[in-house]
């Protein structure tokens, strides 16, 4: 692939990015995004055989920004030419956990399109640029921080079920159920109870 045609596709990716976090996924046809980076409807096609391969490489870029943020805030929120600009600024892993939950569920609903778009179910079986396993190194540092918690249980197991209720949580928050079914004003205290369910109560 040439330089131009490198620039090309990832003008193409980065417009979709642009389109899914104004407008939603359900506005990401291949014309619109072709329209919008000023290229033929059929140019798309030449670097996205199909229209899955352009969605999978969009949410990818999703994947990767919600990963830099949480690696950010387990090194304490020293990214590059952040200077001292600090994260939890704690080791403790119930800390570390408590700010990695916040972040997922923060990032759900403020990038609403962005994240329905990572989970579509028919892109991850697709499964086109590796996307189902863009999540693992997510994964593996709740796996790591549960272990370290919760030493007495098997951490894989633990780590999937709070993982799937962070999940839960911010889709129902996002759909208003569970404001409408708990009469909470804000997600922070059912973000708090799902860690208390998967790791026992906080000590005090």
């Amino acid at each position: 692939m040439t330089e131009q045609e490198a620039g090309l596709r990832a003008r193409l990716v980065a417009v979709g990015v642009d389109l899914v976090t104004r407008e939603g996924a359900q506005a990401l046809s291949l014309r619109e995004i072709a329209r919008r980076a000023g290229v033929s409807h059929g140019a798309p096609r030449r670097y996205f055989p199909t229209h899955l391969e352009l969605l999978s490489a969009i949410a990818h870029e999703g994947f990767a920004e919600l990963g830099a943020e949480v690696a950010d805030e387990l090194r304490g929120g020293q990214g590059p030419g952040d200077g001292e600009e600090p994260g939890s600024g704690d080791d403790d892993p119930r800390a570390q956990l408590a700010a990695l939950a916040r972040i997922y569920v923060d990032f759900a609903l403020s990038h609403r399109g962005m994240y329905e778009l990572m989970f579509r179910h028919d892109l991850l079986e697709s499964n086109n640029l590796g996307l189902r396993e863009t999540s693992l190194p997510l994964f593996n540092s709740l796996v790591d921080l549960v272990s370290r918690v919760r030493p007495d249980v098997r951490a894989p197991d633990v780590a999937g079920a709070l993982w799937a209720n962070l999940h839960g949580i911010a889709q129902l928050w996002g759909w208003g159920s569970l404001q409408l079914a708990t009469g909470a004003d804000g997600v922070e205290p059912l973000v708090r109870a799902a860690l208390d369910a998967h790791l026992g109560p906080e000590a005090r």
